[in-house]
């Protein structure tokens, strides 16, 4: 059976970054494979159109450019917040507050994000809201596992209890809002 629109496909891989000799950024094994219905939406397009037609024991070694991936380093997605929104009673919350640590948060439209501490001013958080990945080229190596039809369930999307191993595409690099 073929990767295609509604099918359920699985597989392993290894994730380098810029190149096949690039930094391991994920490894995904047998035991726990990256599972997601093809066509939902759910995985960065680039990444599934590298996998469309591809059947069960099939090998892959593909390159996303970060613009395919992730998109390059947006400079607006590094703002100054008020430090006091980390302080409490005055003190700066220093478990949740240092640089480098990432901080889920919330937008003004209630939209969750992850921000990174970039640096922590007299009056002011410099944050980071870029993607972790972006503006780094992507390098997937790996194999088809197994495709099946998606059940009815799996359609439905990753809160029906689908296949979609959404909730962070292992760290799940192929994955659109997945991670």
């Amino acid at each position: 059976m073929k990767i295609e629109n509604n099918k359920c496909a699985s597989l392993i891989y290894t994730l380098h970054e810029a190149n096949a000799e690039g930094k391991v950024i994920e490894a995904v094994e047998e035991s726990a494979p990256l599972t997601f219905v093809y066509g939902s939406g759910r995985m960065l397009p680039a990444f599934e159109a590298n996998l469309a037609g591809l059947e069960e024991g099939s090998a892959f070694d593909f390159r996303l450019a970060a613009v395919d991936a992730y998109g390059e380093k947006r400079e607006e997605m590094i703002i100054d917040l008020p430090k006091n929104i980390f302080e409490d009673e005055g003190v700066l919350r220093s478990e949740v507050c240092y640089v480098g640590n990432t901080v889920p948060m919330m937008d003004t439209q209630g939209n969750r994000m992850n921000g990174v501490v970039l640096e922590i001013g007299d009056s002011s958080v410099k944050m980071d809201f870029n993607h972790p990945l972006a503006g780094t080229d992507l390098h997937f190596s790996g194999k088809i596992v197994d495709v099946r039809d998606a059940t009815a369930e799996e359609l439905m999307g990753p809160s029906s209890g689908g296949c979609s191993s959404c909730g962070s595409k292992s760290s799940g690099c192929g994955g659109g809002d997945c991670g």
